[in-house]
Parts: structure tokens; sequence; C-alpha cells
């Protein structure tokens, strides 16, 4: 079932999304060489609790695997994404970090991720950076009402197969708000006009996730990567559907 959300429930998912656009804003300055992922999600969620949220990804649990441990996925280079903070992955000059975080406020989710520099990093990078993050806001352009989930897709998917990358298999955006995932399920590639219909009221986490070198995923518990090891980059907004423009909610 997709859930159309009443004002008082988006008021209240927009104080979560909030919370995680100003988070996304913070970590730009935390997020150079030297640095643990495991620094980086301390960071985190002191920032969350401060704000009177609490961590949506922490104690996240799946059938087969432990609760995940983290208030951050943190996806170093090839990692696509549910990158898991620890002592050891630490940055350095060159990298670049998808970093998914998932707020919870009186009830209520939002759910966003960004993908950093880390210092100065290559030409081939940079314009997978600035791709998945244009793909993403294509994405959102197409959430229209009375347009379909597969017009959402099919922007984010056409428009990265042209600038001659992939989207990785099987992970989609979603449904979001009254849970931390719900319907529906918005994959990143697929055909115009297909899919549930959108309208005003939903509440939506679009997420590209996108590979330079193959749509293959590689899976390791909790983790994704690219299957042959190249990089992936991946941007996240929740946004709502309105009655005429989009509005995304995870804006600091």
């Amino acid at each position: 079932m997709i859930f159309i959300k009443s004002p008082s429930e988006i008021d209240k998912i927009r104080a979560s999304c909030r919370i995680i656009g100003e988070l996304l804003d913070a970590l730009g300055s935390k997020v150079v060489p030297g640095v643990s992922t495991l620094e980086l999600d301390a960071f985190a969620e002191d920032f969350i609790l401060s704000r009177g949220g609490r961590p949506a990804f922490k104690g996240y649990t799946v059938p087969g695997l432990k609760p995940f441990p983290g208030t951050l996925c943190t996806s170093l280079n090839s990692g696509i994404v549910h990158g898991i903070p620890s002592r050891e992955a630490v940055l350095r000059e060159g990298d670049i970090i998808g970093i998914d975080v998932g707020v919870v406020k009186d009830g209520y989710y939002g759910d966003a991720a960004r993908s950093y520099a880390v210092g100065k990093i290559s030409a081939d990078a940079e314009n997978l950076l600035d791709v998945t993050r244009k793909s993403l806001q294509l994405g959102i352009s197409a959430a229209l009402p009375g347009n379909r989930v597969g017009d959402v897709s099919h922007a984010i998917g056409s428009y990265v197969g042209r600038m001659g990358y992939y989207v990785a298999d099987n992970l989609t955006g979603h449904g979001v708000g009254r849970a931390l995932h719900e319907e529906p399920m918005i994959p990143n590639s697929g055909t115009a006009g297909r899919g549930p219909r959108l309208k005003a009221g939903m509440t939506l986490a679009i997420e590209p996730m996108v590979n330079i070198g193959t749509n293959r995923v590689r899976e390791s518990g909790w983790e994704f990567f690219a299957a042959d090891g190249s990089l992936s980059a991946h941007f996240e907004h929740t946004i709502l559907v309105t009655d005429s423009q989009p509005e995304i909610l995870t804006l600091a």
C-alpha cells in the first residue's frame, strides 16, 4: 500500500528530513583525509540525538543479517551502499565516499544520501559525482502528480546510460515516512508510463546509485560493491509529491 500523508504527518517527516539536511551539510567539513568512517558515524549520532531525533539505521534488521551497527552507511570508492562504519576504514586523498543516513523523530522517518570527494579527486570521479547528482535532479523533476513511478525511473536511467555509466542492479529508491521503507519501490531504470501513479501527499526517497564500469553488484553481508571494483556514487533525497512541483524535504 502506498500511503498518502496528511498535513500533520508531512510536518513530522519534514522535521526528520531537516535534521538530515543539516547533518549532510555539516559532514562536508568532516570528510577529510585521515578521518575514519567510525569517527564520522560518532559525529552523526551525536548530531542527530542533539536535535531530538534518533538514528533510523542503527539496529535496523533484515532476515539473515545481524542488526545494522551504524548510524551512517559509509561506502568508499567501489562501495555502492550500506557500508559499515569502521575504525580501520580511514579516508585517503582522492577517495570518494557515499554517506547515507536516516532519521526518525516523533515516529516519522526521513532518508537521504550524498557522495563526497576526499580532498582532490580524479576527473573520472568528479564526473561520476556530477552525473549521479544530475540524475537525481532529473528523477525528482519527474515526480509530478499524475506521472508514474516509471517516469522517475526512466528519467534517471536513460540519462545515466546516455552519459556512459551504469545504474546498480536491483538497488532502488522507495517510499518513506511512516516507516523507513514503504511502497512504492522506485527503480533507477525503467519504462516511462509504467508503475503506480504518483499523487500529492506521497513522500518518496529517490536515490540513484551509479557505477562507472558495470551494472553488476557484489554483495558481502550488508555491503554492496560494484562487481568490477570501479567507482560508485550515491545521491538521495526524500521528496514530497505536491499538486505542482515536487518539494525536496532533506535540505537544511
